[in-house]
């Protein structure tokens, strides 16, 4: 990308993603071929980033700037029909596809027997669920990520379309899913309603205009053969079977995947270190605010994958789940089922959230349980 944007007469941007170290094509089981981007030294702690729906690698662009900048390695990729990844038959989409994609990158970019902290964003933290209980994801899975995602019910659940039938609403957004219509150009309509869509109400113009440029940039048919796929998604019977330690993120403005979703996930989690409902922010939140997602993935490779001095991590030594986030961001209380997870992040057999403070605080007022 930073290739791309110097050739557009641009300089790179802190929301496009630093040249990679190396690129890789991995192979999924039917033989379709994934594009792999690797930044960061070889011998740091990996983290695995899956892009959501309509996205590409670039989407990860601040977060791997940030992970890359305190002692972590990046692996990225292409989803299927995304970005640099070629789309395959349509008719065989599905949530096992994605599990297939994944397992083939975690075999193709890791080392033999090494693990890593792996981040998925809405439709990739989809296939981080879709891949529950495989050989591959328990093997080399150290923790997770989830961010702004569901489960089931995404049609019934989103507020993109505002219909007051729900009915009405719930046909308009199964028809925006489906659609395989050009976006054309990226303009200050298509902005508007990109931000209002998509993103939270402090969304800054250029992270409208990082987010509009890519999701235009998806192949249209790509998108609308992936949409059919989501609006008929259940796989919330796989959250727990998720296994390892594993945080999630939700905006509480986000009206493609509202917090109720995120809130059932966590429920029904084995071992959820903590779930973060970031007030003010939409559907993007590693665009929003990729110091916080950065920092959720920064912990989690400090608390369950490595042993590596906090510092070079970018945490305080002190700092444990359920404290002061990353850059100045508070985060929320957490929620970790009897016996799971790490000291210090609470136990309770029932589930426990807390808003979060306003981002200019430092500090976050802890409720007795």
């Amino acid at each position: 990308m930073a290739r791309l944007t110097s050739a557009l007469g641009r300089t790179p941007g802190p929301y496009d993603p630093p040249p990679a170290a190396r690129e890789l094509t991995a192979t999924s089981a039917d033989g379709a071929r994934l594009h792999v981007e690797i930044h960061g030294e070889e011998t740091d702690p990996a983290v695995v980033l899956i892009h959501g729906w309509t996205c590409s690698t670039r989407f990860w662009g601040a977060v791997i700037r940030e992970l890359t900048q305190t002692g972590h390695r990046v692996i990225a990729y292409d989803q299927r029909g995304h970005g640099r990844t070629p789309g395959t038959d349509p008719h065989a989409y599905s949530p096992a596809t994605l599990a297939d994609d994944l397992c083939a990158v975690l075999d193709a970019a890791l080392k033999p027997g090494e693990r890593a902290v792996l981040g998925g964003h809405s439709m990739g933290a989809m296939t981080l669920i879709a891949a529950a209980g495989r050989p591959v994801l328990e093997q080399r899975a150290a923790a997770l990520m989830l961010c702004n995602t569901g489960a089931h019910r995404l049609v019934a659940s989103a507020r993109v379309i505002p219909l007051r039938s729900e009915r009405a609403r719930e046909r308009a957004q199964r028809f925006l899913l489906h659609s395989g219509l050009p976006l054309g150009p990226v303009s200050p309509l298509t902005k508007r309603a990109m931000k209002y869509g998509t993103m939270g109400p402090d969304a800054t113009p250029e992270q409208v205009l990082v987010v509009a440029r890519i999701v235009h940039a998806c192949r249209p048919r790509e998108r609308g053969a992936w949409g059919r796929v989501l609006s008929k998604l259940d796989i919330a019977a796989n959250a727990r079977e998720l296994g390892v330690p594993t945080a999630v993120i939700s905006g509480a403005a986000d009206r493609l995947t509202p917090p109720a979703l995120a809130r059932e996930i966590a429920d029904a989690l084995p071992q959820c270190t903590g779930l973060h409902e970031l007030p003010r922010r939409g559907h993007m939140t590693p665009v929003e605010t990729p110091s916080m997602v950065s920092g959720v993935l920064r912990e989690l490779v400090r608390d369950h994958l490595t042993d590596a001095a906090p510092e070079r991590a970018g945490i305080p030594a002190q700092q444990g789940t359920g404290k002061q986030g990353a850059a100045g961001e508070t985060k929320t209380g957490t929620k970790a089922k009897s016996g799971a997870g790490k000291s210090g992040t609470g136990t309770k057999s029932g589930t426990k959230r807390k808003s979060q403070q306003p981002e200019s605080r430092t500090e976050k007022k802890e409720e007795t349980p």
